[in-house]
């Protein structure tokens, strides 16, 4: 009687991949979701007969074991094991055609199947299977009801990180390309590469932490090394990366950190690795972000008598921070922190030891809930710590610290993700604050305060010893600033468009809404600032009193000549943005206000021309061209450009480019994938960081 064997398997990859939302991976092996059903047809030697005995083996890891869950044995109609089940679908001669539904809970990775057979184990090329979360399930954690929303979050790869200041946000656009070759290898590479426990893998909250510290190379070689020096050599500049697929093919390749990151960076290619594992994750970018090195919610700036910013602080407010969001049911936390997390992997501060953030419910941050896993106290301060200002005054050859003004509704602003199905910008701050000034904001906040532990306010510079002692120092419940007897406002606001190469016409508006006779002193300065508050270069300042007859309100110009800062501009790697501070005080009350303004220059633009729609595998001419407007040569230009399923990133040398002159590339592209695909294209110079554009093709 001949024994049973197996002569051959096929993993049905175009049907199984279209049923489970994995077509789009650009992989040879099976790629599934976890807890919906796939099937594979098994050819046998002969018809299979009630008495054989026919199993299928998974086994996940380094030495698959049945005791230790790795190695799972299936046999049709049985009950399942481990959440697992399997079933013959239809015999037919020597064909049988099962299908496998994996459990909903089922650790994620890479999966080794081999047929038993009685005593014969058959091998298939090629038997390794990927299986991922899955938000189509709703037995899944990760589980996302809207369809539309299951379509941005997981399966786009491309989209906008927010940048720039709350004064003026731009959208950068960013290939997130997690379809894209090795891309699924590189982050089953990490998934290795955290040590987590094969019950650990069930979870996509300890997943997400994971990955949170393995994006960033701090403590474990991890994919991207974060530098903020304004000097790049020795690797990529983190303003000319426009996605993340070259960053996770060299670091799968090299096992290596790829140099250098920044923020946007690092939410890129973590938004990348979790969409490409299954979790749906948006980046989310908060204008005005607090930096507090000791969450006590509090973040000093300290100006001189100029108004100049100092870079003397500990703590630090950036223009942007970028982190991530992650979507799953929290079953490590009580009811009601379900759905969104803030998950960061920018290295900043070290959580259990480890350079990771996360996952923190948005929900407990909005609700003051900051004794929640993970690092809820972090986030809570980035988007709500109070901004003290302090003047330093050399008095008698020692410098005294005086307190000039606290901002309360300052940090946290205009919290943005790209919309669903949309080019567009979103605001989500509503779902990570309550409205400012609202009795659930002052709940929330005197709930968060009985978690952190303010200290007093004296300014922590590494000044502190020379600090005059403050009125009793202990910090209020809630911040409140005294209501100006004035009515004292301050607007900032530039006159004229930003270009590089022009003067920088700026202005300051002094309002008063009381009637009276009132003399202000006015001091204004303009800097130039890294998006993490750094100072570059101190441009300009104005000294002025005015006599304001209530209600009345005054322009005060401050204008910034080119040869000023364009030698700054050109000399640093990353983007600057202008920073005006007005600080104002009424002679007659001892009013006080202090206001600060970031902006960003302005550019001319690439425009990409192309046709709309094209064929699959028919060539198309893509043509990039860009006039410089502006009264400057820029020198060493460089266009970098990329599209998803059209071409892999290219980069073309332009060297100098003239005042008034056009330069124009052009690239001839074959699309390999249908629908609609985005090319995107950057111009880098030693004047100019931030010039991006993308255009949209339909393909057919």
């Amino acid at each position: 009687e001949s024994s049973l064997k197996v002569t051959g398997i096929d993993f049905l990859k175009s049907q199984n991949t279209r049923q489970h939302h994995t077509d789009g991976y650009n992989i040879k092996n099976l790629v599934v979701r976890r807890g919906q059903p796939f099937q594979v047809q098994v050819s046998l030697n002969r018809e299979l007969r009630p008495a054989d005995k026919l199993s299928l083996r998974f086994g996940i890891g380094e030495n698959p074991l049945k005791i230790r869950g790795s190695l799972l044995s299936l046999k049709p109609e049985r009950e399942d094991f481990n959440g697992w089940k399997i079933s013959i679908v239809e015999k037919n001669g020597k064909e049988c055609l099962l299908s496998v539904t994996s459990s909903p809970n089922a650790p994620v990775g890479k999966y080794n199947l081999h047929v038993k057979t009685g005593t014969n184990i058959y091998k298939p090329e090629n038997g390794v299977i990927y299986l991922l979360f899955n938000p189509w399930c709703e037995d899944d954690v990760v589980y996302m009801a809207n369809e539309a929303q299951k379509k941005e979050y997981v399966l786009n790869d491309t989209g906008y990180i927010y940048v720039g200041s709350a004064y003026n946000i731009y959208d950068r656009p960013w290939n997130f390309g997690q379809f894209e070759e090795f891309v699924l290898d590189a982050c089953m590479y990490l998934l290795d590469k955290s040590k987590l426990s094969l019950a650990e893998r069930r979870d996509p909250a300890n997943v997400s932490r994971a990955m949170s510290a393995l994006v960033n190379a701090n403590d474990d070689n991890g994919v991207l090394l974060g530098s903020w020096s304004g000097n790049y050599i020795g690797g990529t500049s983190p303003m000319d990366w426009i996605g993340s697929v070259t960053i996770l093919q060299k670091y799968y390749k090299t096992k290596k950190p790829v140099r250098y990151g920044q923020c946007w960076v690092f939410a890129g290619v973590l938004n990348t690795v979790m969409r490409c594992l299954g979790v749906p994750c948006r980046c989310v970018s908060t204008f005005d972000s607090a930096h507090d090195t000791e969450e006590n919610l509090r973040v000093d700036i300290y100006l001189n008598e100029k108004g100049e910013k100092l870079n003397i602080s500990f703590d630090s407010v950036w223009n942007f921070h970028v982190w991530n969001d992650a979507w799953m049911k929290r079953t490590d936390l009580p009811n009601g922190f379900d759905g969104w997390q803030a998950i960061d992997s920018t290295p900043q501060e070290q959580s259990q030891g480890r350079f990771q953030c996360g996952p923190c419910p948005v929900k407990a941050v909005r609700e003051g809930d900051v004794y929640l896993p993970y690092d809820s106290k972090f986030v809570y301060a980035e988007v709500n710590a109070d901004r003290v200002y302090w003047l330093v005054r050399k008095v008698n050859g020692k410098e005294k610290y005086f307190k000039i003004a606290t901002e309360t509704q300052d940090i946290g602003k205009k919290i943005s993700t790209k919309a669903v199905g949309q080019n567009r910008r979103e605001d989500i701050t509503h779902e990570y604050k309550y409205p400012e000034g609202s009795k659930e904001e002052r709940m929330s906040m005197q709930r968060a305060y009985s978690f952190i532990r303010p200290s007093g306010l004296v300014p922590r510079s590494g000044y502190a010893s020379t600090v005059q002692a403050l009125s009793g120092n202990t910090l209020p419940m809630v911040l409140n600033e005294p209501v100006s007897k004035t009515g004292l406002h301050i607007e900032i606001n530039n006159t004229e468009p930003l270009h590089p190469g022009n003067p920088l016409e700026l202005a300051i508006t002094v309002k008063i809404s009381t009637p009276g006779n009132w003399t202000v002193d006015l001091t204004g300065s303009c800097q130039l600032q890294y998006y993490t508050g750094k100072v570059q270069a101190n441009l300009g300042t104005t000294k002025e009193t005015i006599n304001l007859e209530g209600p009345s309100e005054m322009q005060i110009p401050l204008k910034i000549a080119p040869d000023t800062y364009m030698k700054t501009l050109s000399s640093v790697e990353d983007e600057v943005l202008i920073l005006v501070t007005a600080i104002a005080e009424v002679r007659e009350t001892k009013d006080k206000l202090t206001k600060e303004t970031s902006m960003r220059f302005e550019y001319p633009p690439i425009t990409v021309q192309m046709p709309e729609t094209a064929k699959l595998y028919n060539d198309f001419n893509c043509a990039f061209i860009f006039k410089n407007k502006l009264n400057v040569t820029l020198e060493n230009c460089k266009l970098l450009v990329e599209g998803l399923g059209i071409f892999k990133m290219t980069t073309f040398e332009q060297g100098d480019i003239m005042p008034g002159r056009i330069m124009k590339s052009e690239i001839i592209c074959t699309p390999t994938r249908l629908g609609e695909k985005k090319i995107v294209a950057k111009l880098i110079s030693n004047q100019i960081k931030g010039i991006s554009t993308e255009k949209a093709i339909f393909i057919t």
